[in-house]
């Protein structure tokens, strides 16, 4: 009887905390944060976009380093920039929270950002020019050095932005799932909106400063904008909604672990509503509703069955041996999307140094639009971003009206459907490249240009405008959907982790690349290379986009397969309206199984009677 009060009296009082603090969240948040949010991410953008989309240039030409070491120095950075996201969303959902991660990392990704750009102001940090490509000096290991540093500075610097931004706009608005259909606009393709203009300011004005002005005002206009952002948001405090974070999420799936393992030999109830419920202990990490037991890799489910020394005398659960169904369901949840999830790995494998080997393309293409100007090289990834922005608001204001008419899905299609779409784009693209390589190659043998490697060919360097707008629309339907499915479909406690695997995936892949190219570099040939250290013209790149094409075309297999057996996850948003269940089940937790299974017999028993 006691225990029965207590519990009452918790749950009431958890019930008028959770009242108070949900007409304080109404005053907080909203529309109003949204600007100074996405701000700081799109400077974040600016800042690294800036940086990396003519960073081979710098790399190759003030540098001096050979093509293939230049590109798995950006793609090995790329692959820690997105691992450090993991860390920074444990950070965040187990004791940081999101606010302050965000800050953190704004702080230290803008002194990352300011040594470069004091390595690119100072001449003795780097090598002598060598405008002829051949026999040039390399940069010497000091100066690798600081590079690094500053490679590694943004890199920490990023882990804790990226993972925590999009996760923190969500925290700013109610993402139920009724409120989310109602709404007249979505808050990923908005994101993914405002990172595609300031990819675009950072591919037209800092490229262009880059290339034609000086390296040094090149990368400080990125620095300046990234701290100004810090600034900004910091000022943004007061009226942000912050979610305390709710203990570390890897502790609580240990537990489930643990406990499923210590109970690996105990028969389970066939009825799975008699498994461990606790309102009170979950509290904290289901405001948004409870997520309901599945069938799907139910050996987890040991962890939820009850014997007699799991909960101790004042009614609290050893959570080592002990989980509740929720817990249980939130492991389960983050299993199931494992495969979807890792079919982006092998996509940015395909495409990790595709950038990289289409600017080096573009140097020795036609890049004149008149007599005195030509389009940096970086910049033709503007036809990427802008096909990016311009798709994400076709695909919102008709292709989803379009589609739900069809399917009676409010949005359009799946999730899963959104990123299959992506990826078939996305191998176009692949083809594409192939083709305007070996086209490039044949008019600069036309005009006996092979052995040139700094000379113009005469082709226009639009030709490859084509493979860069198919990676948009690529683009406009997986990275989104992407985004979308991982924060939808994981626990609510470990949304930060869940964006954060979308980052693991961008650094798996990228270390993936790094092997590929170096494989390829390596056994390839020395006569005909497919990857030549500084003369392209004599290589065989488009061999290259011909294997990545053929890993797309398997990885999309895998995924079609993946996405058949996948089941979306089950959340009860109901859960106030049973606490006279939970109270009563509650009496029935505690007893050992065998006994509670006796008593649950009898009771059939008599009703029968």
């Amino acid at each position: 009887m006691e225990n029965k009060m207590e519990l009452e009296k918790k749950m009431s009082e958890s019930g008028e905390e959770h009242g108070e603090s949900k007409t304080k969240k109404r005053q907080l948040g909203g529309i109003k944060t949204l600007p100074i949010i996405l701000a700081n991410e799109a400077c974040d953008k600016f800042a690294s976009t800036g940086f990396h989309a003519n960073m081979i240039i710098y790399l190759t030409k003030v540098l001096n380093l050979p093509l293939v070491k230049a590109s798995n120095i950006l793609t090995n950075f790329n692959g820690t920039a997105n691992f450090t996201p993991l860390i920074g969303a444990l950070i965040a959902d187990s004791f940081a929270g999101r606010f302050w991660t965000i800050i953190f990392g704004s702080i230290i990704y803008t002194l990352g950002m300011v040594t470069i750009t004091v390595f690119a102001f100072v001449p003795s940090l780097q090598p002598p020019p060598c405008p002829t490509q051949q026999n040039c000096k390399e940069a010497s290991s000091l100066q690798l050095w600081i590079l690094y540093i500053s490679l590694l500075l943004q890199a920490i610097g990023s882990g804790g932005i990226r993972p925590c931004v999009v996760t923190f706009a969500a925290d700013q608005f109610d993402m139920t799932k009724s409120k989310v259909e109602a709404r007249k606009w979505n808050l990923f393709n908005w994101y993914y909106i405002s990172m595609g203009v300031a990819t675009i300011l950072a591919l037209t004005v800092v490229v262009y400063v880059q290339d034609s002005v000086d390296w040094g005002w090149g990368l400080g206009i990125p620095t300046i904008a990234l701290g100004l952002s810090t600034i900004a948001f910091i000022g943004g405090s007061p009226l942000y909604r912050k979610v305390k974070p709710g203990g570390s999420p890897l502790v609580r799936l240990t537990q489930v672990i643990v406990a499923a393992f210590k109970k690996r030999n105990v028969v389970a109830p066939a009825d799975s509503s008699l498994l461990y419920k606790n309102k009170v202990l979950d509290a904290g990490i289901s405001s948004s509703g409870m997520l309901l037991h599945t069938n799907h890799l139910r050996w987890l489910d040991q962890a939820a069955i009850v014997t007699d020394r799991d909960i101790d005398e004042s009614n609290q659960p050893n959570l080592w041996r002990l989980s509740t169904v929720h817990r249980v369901e939130e492991l389960k949840s983050m299993i199931r999307i494992l495969p979807i999830w890792a079919a982006a790995i092998l996509l940015i494998t395909s495409y990790s140094n595709q950038h990289s080997f289409t600017i080096q393309q573009a140097r020795t293409m036609d890049r004149h639009l008149s007599p005195s100007f030509a389009i940096p090289p970086a910049s033709l990834a503007i036809f990427s971003v802008s096909t990016l922005v311009i798709g994400l608001a076709i695909y919102e204001r008709l292709f989803v009206p379009f589609a739900r008419r069809i399917t009676g899905n409010p949005t359009g299609i799946t999730y899963l459907q959104r990123i299959g779409i992506g990826f078939i784009v996305n191998i176009l693209a692949t083809l594409v490249s192939a083709l305007v390589e070996i086209k490039r190659k044949q008019v600069a043998a036309k005009h006996n240009l092979l052995d040139k490697p700094t000379a113009v060919i005469p082709i226009s360097v639009f030709w490859l405008a084509p493979q860069f707008c198919l990676h948009g629309i690529g683009e406009v339907f997986v990275s989104v959907g992407l985004l979308e499915f991982l924060y939808d479909q994981s626990p609510e406690s470990m949304k930060s982790i869940a964006v954060a695997l979308s980052s693991i995936s961008m650094s798996l892949g990228n270390y993936f690349g790094t092997i590929l190219v170096s494989s390829v570099h390596k056994y390839s040939g020395k006569e005909t290379n497919w990857l030549p250290d500084r003369n392209l013209n004599r290589g065989r790149l488009e061999n290259y986009y011909w294997v990545i094409t053929g890993i797309q075309v398997v990885n999309v297999i895998y995924y079609l397969i993946s996405a058949w057996f996948y089941t979306y996850k089950p959340l009860d948003l109901a859960t106030e309206s049973r606490d006279g269940m939970d109270l009563e089940l509650a009496k029935q937790r505690i007893l050992p199984v065998d006994s509670r299974v006796k008593a649950e017999t009898e009771q059939e028993r008599i009703g029968t009677c």
